[in-house]
């Protein structure tokens, strides 16, 4: 069996560049020209861009694609698309387009394990209703794959990670690990059960958030990637100018990833994730950083709702709850203060 983890640096979204060279990378001094219809660009570190296309209908889009994080090139294909379609589902939007981005290194691996990779997002892009149409391949030194995603929703049930409000609720819908179990696989001491849990997590949809966009009272949204936990709260309060709490003790975890914390198992990206997030989080004092900095791929959705929407939001994502977590709050919205995250025990 060809194991497309031994072509590639990185893996999933722990080869996602860190946030500190990120917010180099993207400093400009050219002004973008003036676009009224678009809703959402890139101020705010949002999932997806958003176009208002009418009074009514707006299309959103984006792109995701990494390198292996699992040996078979099926799964990997599974993933990837998973991991893609989640941005639209994070902005509450409907997939109506799929567009694939390939790369791969013909010399070292052959095309029909890239025929697989193909396969397993089909798979995915079938369970949510949409094909995948099209798209663009290279010949690489790595492996990569990942997809072109469009999809379509209202202007009135648009959602961004930068509206929550004072006194939201946390709710996040996949448990934290992704990264740690994907190192543990690359170092070759991953248990069977466990990488199945691993690829369970990573090969479900996040389809909730389309959902939960009819939901008034789900003040904002994204889904939790590369920058972990930490990071992606850090862009929902920082965008809406408030601070958040999370309770430790409430945060879920994949079942036995202490067995591998313990042996200090966790991607290069954990440690500059740390560092982007420590001086803005209050209580962040021992190896918790290894859990709430964790990149994970296709991870869950992070959602801050009102407190008088939580009903409806326990009754609709009920559906969706498949890891039985879902209706736990995590934490909660604050007013802003000197610090973005404070972390409760």
């Amino acid at each position: 069996m060809i194991k497309l983890t031994q072509f590639s640096k990185g893996s999933g979204c722990g080869c996602k560049i860190a946030p500190e060279e990120l917010a180099i990378l993207l400093k400009t001094d050219i002004v973008s020209p003036i676009n009224e219809q678009l809703l959402v660009g890139n101020a705010t570190n949002d999932d997806a861009a958003a176009l208002a296309i009418d009074d009514k209908n707006v299309l959103v889009s984006t792109t995701d694609f990494f390198m292996p994080m699992v040996d078979d090139a099926f799964t990997f294909g599974q993933i990837a698309a998973c991991n893609a379609i989640s941005d639209v589902y994070a902005m509450g939007a409907k997939p109506i387009l799929a567009l694939g981005i390939l790369g791969w290194p013909l010399e070292k691996i052959p095309a029909t394990e890239a025929q697989q990779v193909l396969n397993g997002a089909r798979t995915i892009c079938h369970k949510a209703g949409i094909a995948l149409s099209g798209g663009h391949s290279i010949e690489s030194n790595e492996p990569f794959f990942g997809l072109s995603v469009n999809g379509m929703t209202d202007k009135d049930t648009l959602k961004q990670n930068s509206t929550a409000k004072v006194g939201d609720y946390l709710f996040l819908t996949k448990p934290l690990g992704i990264g740690i179990l994907s190192s543990a696989l690359k170092r070759g001491i991953i248990k069977d059960n466990d990488y199945l849990k691993m690829v369970d997590i990573m090969t479900t949809l996040n389809s909730a958030g389309y959902a939960l966009s009819a939901i008034k009272g789900v003040n904002a949204m994204t889904d939790v990637t590369g920058f972990g936990l930490l990071g992606h709260l850090s862009e929902m309060t920082g965008g809406s100018n408030v601070s958040a709490e999370l309770f430790l003790s409430q945060i879920p975890m994949i079942e036995n990833i202490e067995f591998y914390t313990q042996q200090f198992c966790f991607p290069d990206i954990t440690t500059k994730n740390y560092n982007a997030y420590k001086d803005d989080t209050d209580g962040l004092t021992g190896l918790e950083f290894i859990h709430l900095c964790d990149p994970q791929t296709s991870g869950g959705l992070l959602i801050a709702v009102s407190e008088e929407s939580i009903e409806d939001y326990k009754q609709m994502v009920k559906d969706f709850d498949i890891f039985d977590i879902a209706t736990k709050p995590i934490g909660r919205m604050l007013v802003k203060s000197d610090k973005s995250i404070y972390l409760k025990p």
